[in-house]
């Protein structure tokens, strides 16, 4: 019997439009350092934003530099984002395996009790 597919978080729209909702929240993230939003969505870009800086990580020297600056401009579609990722954010990475982002749970929102939580990061 084959195991049931398991669900990714869903928040709305096609699955074209979530992924352009969290490139954008990424892109965010990398111009302020850190952005205020739902929890569920900061739980849910925390691992694609680590995985576009260990790109951008390795994209720091070797024969696949421009493949992965080229691959994280795909992603985020930004030109000056995919800049700074490369060029200020990941080189400060370069010692540390992992866990470049921190969420911190701020309580809810007043309007629809939503609970929210900031991403920054580390």
């Amino acid at each position: 019997m084959p195991a049931t597919p398991r669900r990714a978080r869903s928040f709305g729209g096609d699955a074209a439009h979530q992924r352009l909702m969290m490139a954008n929240l990424a892109a965010s993230l990398f111009a302020a350092e850190g952005i205020t939003t739902t929890e569920a969505k900061a739980k849910a870009l925390r691992p694609i934003a680590e995985k576009l800086i260990t790109k951008a990580k390795k994209a720091q020297e070797g024969p696949m530099r421009v493949h992965r600056i080229r691959q994280i401009q795909g992603y985020l579609g930004d030109r000056e984002m995919t800049h700074k990722l490369v060029n200020d954010v990941a080189p400060r990475y370069l010692e540390r395996n992992g866990g470049y982002t921190r969420i911190l749970k701020l309580g809810t929102r007043e309007g629809d009790n939503a609970s929210m939580a900031r991403i920054e990061l580390v």
